[in-house]
């Protein structure tokens, strides 16, 4: 079926006062009237302006109509009504066969005589989507841009706000963006379902925050003092003296964000410098004998 443009056919803008619309109508109806023009074409023109006025003269119905209308249709464009959208049927009164079957698609059979019921408003399916962030917004919280496909094949984008401390899985909520209410009835929601991307520096554990931190075997056998990377920023930790390769210290409140904030749990690592001069592989000798009895695979 074709979509039928009910203001190009009245001839007026969209945002056209009732007034204007009835006005309109009103010169057209006496132009095209079947007793007063026996133009070829004259009477299916008559009927096409009825249609359009009994739709636009009716606050629920062009409610409704401009909700669909907005997704981007023109007129004589193959259409389709967008899923969730169910014509109503079955309103009684006489019904004179003088509507489109794209009208009876929206508003339902014989729903534009005398004594017919208008559809009741409906509201909208939500939708379900995806969003991919990476792990410093899902930290800090933000906003970022979403691109989605409307009901008409066209794309929106979205300005999505992040909350700090979102955890992966978590779901969103976006009021009145999912599919357009039917009869005036309000929109459905976005649902949009939160990933988070890899971090080369982190890993999640839940709340915590895991970091891998690379150390020098002197800096684990003596102890020392080390710049950390976290996601709010450098601090120091004192790192223990006989620490091994595998030991996670915790910096305490330093994970996700939310009512009970995670920590994050620093893994050493102890990484041994390549010996590349004479100097450098006495040194390790001289290691070697001060530990004779050292085995790491015992």
């Amino acid at each position: 079926m074709e979509f039928k443009d009910y203001y190009e056919i009245l001839g007026v803008k969209p945002d056209a006062s009732e007034a204007e619309i009835k006005a309109s109508y009103r010169k057209l109806a006496r132009k095209y009237h079947p007793d007063k023009n026996k133009d070829a074409g004259a009477e299916e023109k008559f009927k096409a302006i009825n249609e359009a006025n009994e739709v636009l003269k009716d606050a629920e119905k062009r409610r409704s109509y401009d909700q669909l209308r907005a997704g981007g249709y023109r007129q004589g464009e193959q259409f389709r009504p967008p899923p969730g959208w169910q014509g109503q049927s079955g309103f009684g009164g006489d019904a004179d066969g003088d509507f489109s079957d794209f009208f009876e698609s929206l508003f339902g059979r014989g729903a534009g005589g005398p004594q017919r019921g208008q559809p009741r408003p409906r509201r909208g399916h939500d939708v379900q989507a995806s969003v991919q962030i990476d792990l410093q917004t899902a930290f800090d919280g933000g906003r970022t841009r979403l691109a989605m496909r409307d009901p008409a094949g066209g794309e929106r984008v979205l300005e999505v706000r992040i909350p700090a401390g979102i955890q992966s899985g978590q779901t969103i909520r976006l009021s009145g963006q999912g599919q357009p209410g039917m009869a005036g009835g309000p929109n459905g929601d976005l649902l949009l379902e939160v990933g988070i991307r890899d971090d080369a520096r982190f890993r999640l554990e839940g709340r915590n925050v895991v970091h891998v931190l690379p150390i020098t075997p002197w800096e684990a056998a003596l102890g020392a003092s080390v710049p950390v990377p976290t996601l709010a920023g450098t601090v120091d930790l004192r790192i223990p003296p006989g620490s091994q390769s595998g030991r996670k210290l915790r910096l305490k409140g330093r994970g996700m964000p939310g009512t009970h904030a995670g920590d994050q749990l620093v893994e050493l690592s102890i990484r041994a410098p390549a010996a590349e001069d004479e100097a450098q592989r006495a040194a390790y000798a001289a290691l070697h004998e001060a530990f004779p009895g050292f085995d790491p695979r015992q």
